[in-house]
């Protein structure tokens, strides 16, 4: 009988700080997010392979904001690379020297993908499940770099009533991430979606803004991938942060 082996490739994106606890992946890395300064010409990540008695491939890639696999303006090295069970690498994103092409005034969004390709079976018609992680890159160009001590840009973000529901404003040059909303004091919002607010745009946040009350809070992903919570006080349709705190 002739042996049949079928291996099926699961995507998971890391937007925020869920796991997925269905399908844990062999191959891991050490964050949910990268920030790639401009200052810098590379940016090294761990990964690791949790399965204690097989080896993996790790193949590595990166996309643009559409989700399109491009070769610069930064690359990955290696490729592709053998991890053995239980043992820990490295990864690098190196830049191609293009850097400078991309916009000086905000950040650039990529997707940085990990793929685990698990050693081929030997047991007939086995079927191998696989993960790949997919998280957020932002090119963080060197006049944009604050240090850790400096007042938190979330803090600049506004909220602006619009029918009924509520719209973020995002006057920095910064990409944020929100991943909860809730009125103070009460719990988060059951299946709210998370919404990325680009550099100096706007998005709604698809919840009736009477769910929210007059002190809305929201719940970001620091550069960290941990999380911090905004309070919101609001005066007619507009609503300006009045505290920034760890946690939600």
């Amino acid at each position: 009988m002739k042996l049949k082996t079928t291996l099926v490739i699961l995507a998971v994106s890391v937007s925020t700080l869920t796991a997925v606890s269905s399908a844990r992946a062999a191959i891991a890395l050490d964050r949910t997010r990268v920030i790639f300064p401009g200052n810098e010409n590379s940016v090294s990540l761990s990964v690791s392979n949790e399965n204690p008695q097989l080896p993996y491939l790790a193949q590595s890639w990166i996309e643009n904001a559409q989700g399109e696999k491009v070769s610069g303006p930064m690359v990955i090295l290696p490729p592709v690379q053998r991890v053995e069970a239980g043992a820990k690498t490295a990864v690098k994103i190196q830049s191609t020297g293009a850097m400078n092409a991309l916009p000086q005034d905000r950040e650039t969004l990529f997707y940085f993908n990990l793929r685990e390709i698990p050693p081929r079976s030997s047991k007939s018609n086995a079927l191998q499940i696989a993960l790949q992680t997919k998280i957020k890159l932002f090119y963080r160009p060197a006049g944009l770099l604050k240090p850790a001590s400096a007042t938190p840009w979330q803090n600049d973000l506004t909220l602006v009533r619009q029918g009924d529901k509520y719209s973020v404003h995002n006057p920095t040059p910064y990409y944020v991430t929100i991943s909860e909303a809730m009125a103070k004091g009460s719990h988060p919002v059951d299946k709210f979606a998370a919404v990325m607010v680009a550099p100096k745009s706007d998005a709604s946040l698809g919840v009736n803004a009477a769910t929210l009350g007059g002190s809305p809070e929201l719940t970001y992903i620091n550069d960290y991938g941990g999380r911090q919570t905004l309070t919101f006080s609001c005066q007619g349709a507009g609503c300006k942060v009045i505290n920034n705190r760890t946690g939600s």
